[in-house]
């Protein structure tokens, strides 16, 4: 079976204690905002641009300590996580389609969801808190776990709510 992976970069945004996903209807998936990584853009623009157009906020990303400058390389903040997903599972097609996620963890102003033209309707997106999380049976245990780390580590940072 041939496999095709795709670059994606996904953002857990908290505000006051909880962490925004949405219904993807072809999947049958509860996820956070993302998408797929556009020709020239790093993984980091990706996530903050899924996060402007999905929700409508710009996002504070948590940054991670860069030291390697020189003046050919300059080392990029790295994500949270980098995970590859095996997508094939949820489409059942003969060609294996995989995801290498650029997993991001940072915060909006707002609840309030104001998608772009053309993104799912706010009425698609909820917002979970650490309970929400625990006792949601439509999440997947990764969506779980990933959501429970966003939410402690942005309100460890002092992230939690910006407005």
């Amino acid at each position: 079976m041939e496999t095709t992976r795709h670059f994606v970069a996904t953002a857990y945004v908290v505000c006051d204690g909880a962490t925004a996903l949405h219904h993807h209807d072809r999947l049958d998936l509860w996820l956070p905002p993302g998408g797929h990584i556009d020709r020239g853009e790093l993984p980091r623009s990706a996530a903050r641009r899924e996060v402007r157009e999905e929700v409508g906020h710009e996002p504070t990303l948590l940054e991670s300590e860069t030291s390697v400058s020189t003046p050919v390389v300059t080392e990029l903040p790295g994500p949270e996580y980098l995970l590859l997903e095996d997508i094939h599972y949820y489409e059942g097609g003969d060609v294996g389609h995989q995801h290498v996620d650029f997993v991001y963890f940072g915060s909006v102003p707002s609840r309030e969801i104001a998608p772009s033209d053309g993104e799912r309707a706010a009425e698609h997106w909820e917002w979970y808190t650490p309970d929400d999380l625990r006792a949601a049976d439509e999440l997947g245990a990764e969506v779980v776990e990933l959501g429970l780390e966003a939410i402690e580590r942005v309100t460890a940072a002092g992230r939690d709510s910006e407005s």
